[in-house]
């Protein structure tokens, strides 16, 4: 397997084409997580709190769970984060001469992916509970933005498990590829032994030459 190729990327040192890099099915479902994840924060941040005459400060509407908030907003900006950093990971990632670091990257992606997609799960499963708990907000205050938050994060959960699934892709097609070299490479270091046209198996020539084995 040639370090170039490995891991399902380019050739080091090919042209870089912006259409076919933003045609990447990893890249499409990473800039989605972005946005979903944009959107999220910005639902939660601009209605999620209201301020409450009795208790002096602001709380959350849904249900006054500061943690659904919080969740919800924490999980949303690691996201944009860890996606800005995985895309630009990804521009370079056909740059990367070493297989190693090619391997580490995508395992890397796999592991936060899967485990992000995880973090949603429980994130949307807060806020929809505890949403569903609560009493109409005065003014249908909000309703729009939670409702925008929980749909995104749910959506997010597909995406970031998307970007799983490429990754695991990714990883299964450079294990194979590992595989399948060094099969090749054993394979080539010994002469065949063959019954019927007899061609000699290795070390026995040497053993017969020195008259022992």
């Amino acid at each position: 397997m040639e370090g170039g190729e490995a891991f399902g990327g380019g050739k080091v040192g090919g042209s870089f084409d912006p259409l076919t890099f933003l045609k990447k099915p990893c890249v499409v479902f990473r800039i989605a997580a972005l946005l979903f994840s944009v959107i999220a924060f910005g639902c939660i941040s601009s209605q999620g709190w209201q301020f409450h005459p009795e208790k002096e400060k602001e709380v959350c509407i849904m249900n006054g769970s500061g943690t659904a908030c919080q969740l919800g907003n924490g999980v949303a900006i690691v996201a944009f984060l860890a996606s800005i950093g995985f895309l630009v990971g990804e521009y370079f990632f056909e740059q990367m001469s070493s297989v190693k670091s090619r391997k580490h990257f995508v395992v890397a992606d796999l592991g936060f992916s899967g485990f992000w997609a995880f973090a949603y799960i429980i994130s949307f499963s807060t806020m929809a509970y505890q949403w569903s708990q609560s009493e109409e907000p005065a003014s249908g205050y909000g309703q729009g933005n939670i409702g925008g938050a929980i749909l995104f994060s749910f959506l997010s959960i597909f995406a970031w498990g998307g970007c799983a699934l490429f990754s695991l892709q990714r990883y299964n097609v450079g294990f194979e590829a590992a595989f399948g070299d060094l099969e090749a490479t054993a394979g080539g270091e010994y002469q065949s032994y063959d019954q019927n046209g007899y061609v000699e198996p290795p070390f026995q020539q040497q053993g017969t030459e020195d008259g022992k084995y």
